[in-house]
């Protein structure tokens, strides 16, 4: 994962194989925010574009019009989620998160 610009936007550039997902790079200070906010552990809920998202989980946030940016931090219109998936392990890596590492329904809390 690396940063780059896109459009005149920041963005976080996610290689998974062959595939390139971008994301809004100011999804990580909004995210820390709403964990403040939450004040306990979040869970993930990764989940693909298509699928709907569990209510109340990270995956759900980074596609909601009630997020800071009013909707999705995805930017490849098809690629757009697995935000749960893709965004906390940076953020566990950047040291402001803390993060589970279950087999299932992993969980992060800021710091």
């Amino acid at each position: 994962m690396h940063t780059d610009e896109k459009d005149g936007k920041n963005v976080l550039v996610c290689t998974v194989g062959s595939t390139v997902l971008l994301y809004d790079a100011r999804c990580i200070d909004d995210l820390l925010q709403m964990l403040k906010t939450a004040g306990d552990w979040v869970e993930l809920g990764g989940a693909d574009e298509q699928k709907p998202a569990k209510e109340g989980t990270v995956e759900a946030w980074g596609r909601s019009a009630a997020n800071p940016i009013g909707g999705w931090y995805g930017l490849k219109k098809g690629l757009r989620g697995r935000f749960g998936v893709y965004i906390p392990p940076l953020m566990e890596e950047l040291v402001l998160c803390e993060l589970e590492h279950n087999a299932k329904n992993n969980r992060i809390r800021a710091r």
